[in-house]
């Protein structure tokens, strides 16, 4: 190309008016795309708040079924996401996008999103396998015996499960974390044996203390008369001799009477003249 050819097409992009064809000719295409967003943000507006009031029906039409709440809420959760999952896929169909090419691209990236989202595909199998085997449901106290959390659970959704701990945090444990762990449920059961722990002096006569342990119980209303109440020596401790005294209750009533009676129990001994050693040492020197 010879330098006047050169010349003569630059002169030519200089024109104006070819930068404002480009723009008149761009015009359609921006405003077809402008009214896709609006018409996106419109569907996403009125789709969450239709997707919000759906899943609230779901939720008291299966309350007024009589399922389980913990399997109610598991459903209207499972019934939320894949309300959104939809409501995605009609926003991009917006954009020219089709469910088939959608789909087709996820499963091409298959491979890549199941490495990526293997926590959450964990935490809805963990979700899957609670409400099958049923370990806990809504409102029973429970603690996880690898970290020690506890707490009263709240909700079972299909990635999480909400504890609301005795000081009244909110908690968010993952499902799969629960289903592979060990769980203590500690109110599934109507009654719940109490334990209290003392220690006595090495010189105090132990039936007596046995006596005055055992009555401390039967003296408590709250405690199941029907049941075993039994006091005994659990071990010779370096400084006293350790007992343990052993009562049941209702499970409600578990940290009540729990209470009382270590209170009680301290108050009796110091009334019946036995001691309560402090930890001690001796140390012989040989000279």
């Amino acid at each position: 190309m010879d330098s006047s050819t050169q010349t003569e097409l630059i002169d030519k992009v200089k024109e104006p008016g070819v930068i404002v064809q480009y723009f008149k000719n761009s015009i359609p295409f921006l405003l077809s795309f402008a009214i896709q967003v609006v018409v996106a943000i419109l569907i996403l507006l009125i789709g969450g708040k239709l997707i919000k009031w759906v899943v609230k029906l779901v939720r008291k039409s299966l309350e007024r079924s009589r399922i389980e709440e913990s399997v109610s809420g598991f459903l209207g959760s499972l019934i939320k996401y894949a309300l959104y999952f939809v409501l995605i896929m009609v926003i991009l169909s917006q954009f020219g996008l089709t469910t088939g090419s959608v789909v087709a691209v996820l499963g091409s990236a298959g491979l890549t999103l199941g490495l990526s989202f293997q926590g959450s595909l964990s935490n809805f199998a963990g979700g899957v396998l609670i409400l099958l085997l049923k370990p806990f449901k809504i409102g029973d106290y429970i603690m996880e015996k690898a970290t020690g959390l506890e707490g009263t659970v709240n909700d079972i959704t299909i990635f999480y499960t909400k504890l609301t701990t005795v000081d009244n945090k909110e908690v968010y444990v993952p499902n799969g974390t629960l289903s592979n762990t060990s769980i203590v449920n500690l109110t599934r059961n109507p009654t719940r044996r109490v334990e209290i722990k003392v220690s006595v002096d090495y010189h105090t006569d132990l039936k007596k203390a046995r006596a005055i342990l055992e009555n401390v119980a039967r003296k408590h209303e709250l405690v199941l008369k029907d049941e075993p109440i039994v006091a005994f020596v659990s071990e010779l401790g370096d400084s006293g001799i350790d007992m343990e005294l052993r009562a049941w209750s209702q499970t409600e009533n578990y940290w009540q009477v729990k209470w009382d009676l270590t209170e009680n129990v301290k108050s009796a001994l110091e009334e019946g003249g036995i001691t309560i050693p402090f930890p001690q040492l001796d140390v012989k020197i040989k000279q």
